[in-house]
């Protein structure tokens, strides 16, 4: 807890330890199936960064029966079940509660060997920073609020973050890889600085190189940059470093809160181009070196 890392884990041997974790949210897509898949691949996504294997899930369900009806219930769940299908993922039941706002989630546990648990810190100066997922998922969302998404757009982000960080997770233990997170509430930016706060060591960013959907920045030029980046912006300002010049847009956007993002890397400087060159050729196709870690900042992230 000290570190904010992504679950619980919970040795039962020399041979097992148990991930557990827990998330939910209110709806961030009309249709009622994907948010269940969104939902459940979030919840299953620390499980993931920690170097486990989800293994059950529980549903965790708030819903206005009255004002909605059972059929978004039914689809919502059906959503979900598919999502831990693909994850094979054993759900076990849930609890449900009456409730004026829908919410929905799960509660996940996974396995792992006690050796093989990686946590948000542990970097090494050296090491190199990968991220497999682009950014921009929470200024989209506030723009499909506002009704300005096309169709498309709209389907893109939903596929992107209705999909499993399973596949890079099973990559990355190919590889020597010393911390990973997943990128979600606290923006890419808020997630990085948990990883060294304490730690002695910065990251340097070369932002130019963060992969970003292009609607993101064309929609936060336009302001639709959520509440939630603004405030870990400003829980996070003095830890980040930056020339007066940097692009306004593209900080937003380093900052904005991720829904389902992908996972935060950390690995040796010799293994980051064949890690990369896996995910892209397994279907990752944005996978990149964003960045590296340093001894030369303390507790801080320069951006150039």
């Amino acid at each position: 807890m000290a570190t904010s890392d992504d679950a619980g884990v919970y040795r039962v041997s020399d041979e097992l330890a148990l991930i557990q974790t827990l998330d939910f949210f209110t709806p961030i897509v009309d249709n009622p199936y994907d948010f269940g898949r969104i939902a459940a691949a979030n919840a299953l996504s620390d499980v993931y960064a920690m170097g486990g294997v989800p293994k059950t899930a529980m549903n965790i369900v708030a819903y206005p029966m009255d004002s909605m009806g059972r059929e978004p219930l039914r689809e919502m769940l059906a959503g979900g079940a598919a999502t831990l299908a693909e994850a094979n993922t054993v759900l076990l039941g849930g609890h449900s509660v009456e409730d004026e706002e829908l919410k929905y989630g799960l509660s996940v546990t996974g396995f792992v060997h006690p050796s093989k648990i990686l946590t948000n810190q542990g970097l090494r100066a050296g090491d190199c920073l990968v991220l497999t997922k682009p950014l921009g998922t929470g200024i989209i969302n506030t723009a499909i609020k506002g009704g300005l998404a096309s169709e498309a757009t709209i389907r893109q982000v939903t596929e992107l973050m209705a999909t499993l960080n399973r596949k890079a997770a099973d990559i990355m233990t190919e590889f020597t890889v010393s911390a990973c997170t997943d990128v979600t509430g606290f923006g890419l930016l808020g997630h990085i600085a948990e990883m060294i706060c304490g730690t002695g060591k910065g990251v340097v960013i070369d932002a130019n190189k963060v992969p970003v959907l292009a609607e993101a920045y064309e929609f936060g030029a336009m302001g639709f940059v959520p509440v939630g980046a603004h405030k870990n912006r400003e829980f996070r300002k003095n830890m980040v470093l930056a020339a007066a010049d940097f692009d306004p847009v593209l900080r937003d956007i380093l900052y904005d809160p991720q829904t389902s993002g992908g996972l935060l890397i950390g690995c040796a400087e010799r293994d980051a181009p064949a890690l990369v060159r896996r995910l892209q050729n397994e279907g990752i196709e944005t996978a990149a070196v964003i960045g590296f870690v340093t001894e030369r900042l303390k507790n801080t992230i320069q951006l150039q």
